[in-house]
């Protein structure tokens, strides 16, 4: 029998991240994935979706290249292009991965692999079984698009997967859900021409976010020409030959609403299925795997991470599990994560980028709070660049200055959010931020000045 120190089942940003680890730290260590190296994330999410709103981004940029004394003439597209690129970005990084591996000298096993024991991994490769044996295994088996109770996907019904290679431009695209992936996809498809429909069930389009953002990016929509339905439900979708047909229910009427395709983005299932955690009375819940601060399961040898570990469904979470339960593994003293401090981020234009409470939640847990609000439409740099839409959001502690908070909304927002996520795991306080002299003309003082803001000393406001 094979045997190892380490074994990781699932290749994606916490897998391989676990396995690295785990060899760097003189574990003897195997990977086994069923499909390409990288997981969801690399080959069908993250990274190439990122690709594509590039390509949406730069032709943003030459449609408005007039404002900028530059005319463009007879803009051709070429789409199926646009997918290539975004299709050999994903393939070029899952080749990086491969080359990791080899470098920390990690087995990789190709196939499908189910727990049998609570040391013994069975692949099955095409029919051809194999037995792995390993002192502690990570699980990290990523999640699958969801979908509504009833409705299959089809050639017409489909995921994120699908909307990410359709070959030509539909001219009519309903997307359903308005969270991060429904959001990126309208502003995506927009930008190129398609007349898009935006469903969303919750009162406001990108619902965990703070209402303030969640408004910028919908008046931002909205006046790119995207229809927005909230507090709509969908009752039906029914595939066509050549469309769909989605019955949604507001405000007590029915409404009907048709396109080429429709893209169901309500959410992902962990894929708990079918790799043995019955057998083995592994606990579950909302199908997700239970873990403990240090992503073990209820069997102690045995860890979980990443999305089959459930909520928040992000890549980087993924990847900080992964260490940390490869570090737990090889039995180094770790410290838990912060899920408080991690930021979320959309990938759409304007861009949203977000950590710990809302204003809302703030108030709602009893704080006594400050907020600062700070537009770009005062900071030098978004003037330069031409793009002035949207805002840094902070919220503080009124007693101490802690920040509780911070949301940002507009140019850059994904970049721009990491220096509030290191402040806040540094506990620093507001005068920490507002007193840190940030480079000129950058947008990062937009974080500065909305620090000051919030204690009503802001200078360009």
């Amino acid at each position: 029998m094979n045997s190892y120190d380490l074994a990781v089942l699932g290749s994606g940003p916490g897998g391989y991240v676990a396995a690295i680890r785990g060899a760097q730290l003189g574990l003897k260590t195997c990977i086994i994935e069923n499909n390409a190296l990288g997981g969801i994330c690399l080959n069908w999410g993250c990274i190439p979706t990122k690709a594509l709103l590039k390509n949406a981004e730069v032709l943003h940029y030459i449609k408005n290249s007039e404002k900028f004394g530059i005319n463009v003439e007879n803009i051709s597209i070429n789409f199926k292009k646009n997918i290539k690129r975004s299709r050999d970005v994903a393939k070029r990084l899952s080749k990086g991965i491969e080359f990791l591996i080899k470098k920390n000298r990690i087995k990789l096993y190709t196939g499908y692999g189910k727990l049998v024991s609570n040391k013994e991994i069975e692949i099955n490769d095409g029919g051809k079984k194999l037995l792995v044996e390993s002192k502690k295994i990570i699980l990290a088996t990523g999640a699958r698009p969801k979908t509504i109770p009833g409705i299959e996907f089809s050639d017409r019904i489909i995921s994120y997967k699908k909307a990410m290679t359709i070959d030509r431009i539909p001219k009519r695209m309903v997307i359903i859900g308005a969270g991060a992936i429904g959001c990126e996809f309208a502003y995506y498809y927009n930008e190129f021409g398609t007349e898009v429909f935006l469903i969303e069930n919750e009162k406001n389009i990108l619902p965990m976010e703070d209402t303030d953002i969640s408004k910028e990016v919908e008046k931002s929509f909205e006046n790119s020409g995207i229809k927005i339905l909230t507090g709509a439900k969908v009752s039906n979708i029914t595939s066509l030959k050549t469309k769909v047909r989605v019955q949604i229910l507001k405000d007590e009427n029915q409404e009907s609403i048709s396109g080429d395709f429709a893209l169901l983005a309500v959410g992902v299932s962990g894929n708990i299925e079918n790799i043995g955690l019955e057998g083995l009375g592994i606990a579950t819940e909302n199908g997700a795997i239970q873990i403990n601060e240090y992503n073990q399961t209820n069997i102690p040898n045995i860890y979980a991470i990443g999305d089959v570990s459930g909520p928040p469904w992000l890549a980087h979470v993924a990847s900080g599990q992964g260490h940390i339960a490869a570090d737990h593994a090889a039995g180094h003293q770790v410290k838990p994560i912060q899920y408080s401090n991690i930021p979320g981020c959309t990938y759409c234009q304007p861009q949203v980028g977000s950590l710990g409470l809302t204003e809302k939640q703030a108030k709602d847990k009893g704080y006594n709070i400050n907020v600062g609000l700070f537009s770009f439409q005062g900071n030098g740099k978004a003037m330069a660049i031409g793009d002035t839409a949207g805002f840094v959001k902070l919220v503080f502690d009124s007693e101490y200055g802690e920040l509780l908070g911070a949301h940002i909304v507009g140019s850059d927002a994904t970049e721009l959010i990491n220096e509030l996520a290191l402040a806040k795991a540094l506990e620093t306080r507001w005068e920490d931020i507002a007193m840190t002299i940030h480079a000129h003309p950058t947008l990062s003082e937009a974080i500065m000045e909305s620090a000051m803001d919030a204690f009503g000393s802001a200078i360009h406001k």
